[in-house]
Protein backbone atom coordinates (compact mmCIF):
# COMPACT_ATOMS: atom_id res chain seq x y z
CA UNK A 1 0.00 0.00 0.00
CA UNK A 2 1.53 3.34 -0.87
CA UNK A 3 1.77 6.03 1.67
CA UNK A 4 0.98 9.82 0.63
CA UNK A 5 2.52 12.64 2.78
CA UNK A 6 -0.32 15.42 4.14
CA UNK A 7 -0.49 18.15 6.60
CA UNK A 8 -2.55 18.21 9.60
CA UNK A 9 -5.26 20.61 8.30
CA UNK A 10 -5.56 17.73 5.11
CA UNK A 11 -5.88 15.41 7.51
CA UNK A 12 -8.79 17.01 9.55
CA UNK A 13 -10.26 17.85 6.19
CA UNK A 14 -10.60 13.70 5.42
CA UNK A 15 -11.57 13.01 8.80
CA UNK A 16 -14.52 15.83 8.61
CA UNK A 17 -15.29 14.87 5.21
CA UNK A 18 -16.46 11.41 5.67
CA UNK A 19 -18.44 10.74 8.53
CA UNK A 20 -19.80 7.38 9.92
CA UNK A 21 -16.84 6.23 7.47
CA UNK A 22 -14.27 3.83 9.41
CA UNK A 23 -10.50 4.93 9.52
CA UNK A 24 -7.65 4.50 12.00
CA UNK A 25 -5.33 7.25 13.02
CA UNK A 26 -2.27 6.90 15.17
CA UNK A 27 -1.00 10.09 17.26
CA UNK A 28 0.73 10.95 20.33
CA UNK A 29 -1.17 11.11 23.78
CA UNK A 30 -0.75 13.74 25.92
CA UNK A 31 1.32 11.28 28.00
CA UNK A 32 3.79 11.19 25.41
CA UNK A 33 2.59 7.43 24.53
CA UNK A 34 1.45 6.44 20.92
CA UNK A 35 -2.01 5.33 20.11
CA UNK A 36 -3.48 3.50 17.68
CA UNK A 37 -7.68 4.42 17.19
CA UNK A 38 -9.78 2.33 14.79
CA UNK A 39 -12.93 4.63 15.04
CA UNK A 40 -15.29 6.69 13.17
CA UNK A 41 -17.63 10.18 13.34
CA UNK A 42 -21.39 10.49 13.78
CA UNK A 43 -22.09 7.83 16.23
CA UNK A 44 -25.09 8.89 18.08
CA UNK A 45 -25.14 5.46 20.29
CA UNK A 46 -25.08 6.59 24.20
CA UNK A 47 -25.50 10.24 23.25
CA UNK A 48 -27.80 12.07 25.96
CA UNK A 49 -27.97 15.61 24.14
CA UNK A 50 -26.46 17.51 26.92
CA UNK A 51 -23.25 18.04 24.79
CA UNK A 52 -19.69 19.05 25.84
CA UNK A 53 -18.37 21.31 28.36
CA UNK A 54 -15.59 22.75 26.04
CA UNK A 55 -15.60 23.16 22.47
CA UNK A 56 -12.59 20.29 21.06
CA UNK A 57 -11.90 22.25 17.62
CA UNK A 58 -10.46 25.04 20.70
CA UNK A 59 -7.81 22.65 21.27
CA UNK A 60 -7.40 20.73 17.81
CA UNK A 61 -8.71 17.71 18.76
CA UNK A 62 -11.81 15.47 17.00
CA UNK A 63 -14.36 13.63 19.22
CA UNK A 64 -14.68 9.86 17.47
CA UNK A 65 -16.01 6.65 18.59
CA UNK A 66 -13.51 4.29 19.18
CA UNK A 67 -14.56 0.88 17.79
CA UNK A 68 -12.01 -0.62 20.35
CA UNK A 69 -13.02 0.63 23.00
CA UNK A 70 -17.19 1.23 22.29
CA UNK A 71 -16.72 4.36 23.49
CA UNK A 72 -16.23 8.02 22.67
CA UNK A 73 -12.80 9.67 22.29
CA UNK A 74 -10.17 12.62 21.75
CA UNK A 75 -8.12 12.07 19.12
CA UNK A 76 -5.06 14.95 19.20
CA UNK A 77 -4.62 16.95 15.97
CA UNK A 78 -1.33 18.03 17.44
CA UNK A 79 0.39 14.94 17.19
CA UNK A 80 -1.11 13.23 14.21
CA UNK A 81 1.50 10.73 12.77
CA UNK A 82 -0.81 8.71 10.21
CA UNK A 83 -3.84 8.08 8.87
CA UNK A 84 -5.56 5.43 6.94
CA UNK A 85 -9.52 6.05 5.55
CA UNK A 86 -11.11 4.75 2.65
CA UNK A 87 -8.37 2.29 1.57
CA UNK A 88 -5.76 4.97 1.72
CA UNK A 89 -2.53 5.61 4.42
CA UNK A 90 -1.28 8.77 4.59
CA UNK A 91 1.92 10.13 6.71
CA UNK A 92 1.20 13.46 8.62
CA UNK A 93 4.67 15.56 7.70
CA UNK A 94 4.09 18.30 10.16
CA UNK A 95 4.59 17.10 13.77
CA UNK A 96 7.76 18.93 14.68
CA UNK A 97 5.39 22.13 14.53
CA UNK A 98 3.21 21.39 17.24
CA UNK A 99 3.62 20.78 20.97
CA UNK A 100 2.17 20.71 24.40
CA UNK A 101 3.32 23.47 27.22
CA UNK A 102 3.93 22.62 30.37
CA UNK A 103 0.27 23.98 31.27
CA UNK A 104 -0.92 21.24 28.63
CA UNK A 105 -1.38 23.72 26.47
CA UNK A 106 -1.34 22.64 22.60
CA UNK A 107 1.13 25.23 21.16
CA UNK A 108 2.59 26.11 18.15
CA UNK A 109 6.50 26.39 17.76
Amino acid sequence: MDTNTITTLQAKQLINENLNTIFSVEFTKKNGENRLMVARLGVRKGVKGIGQNFNPSEFNLITAFDMQKDNFRMINCNSLISLKIRGKKYKIDDLSHFCTDAQGNNTII
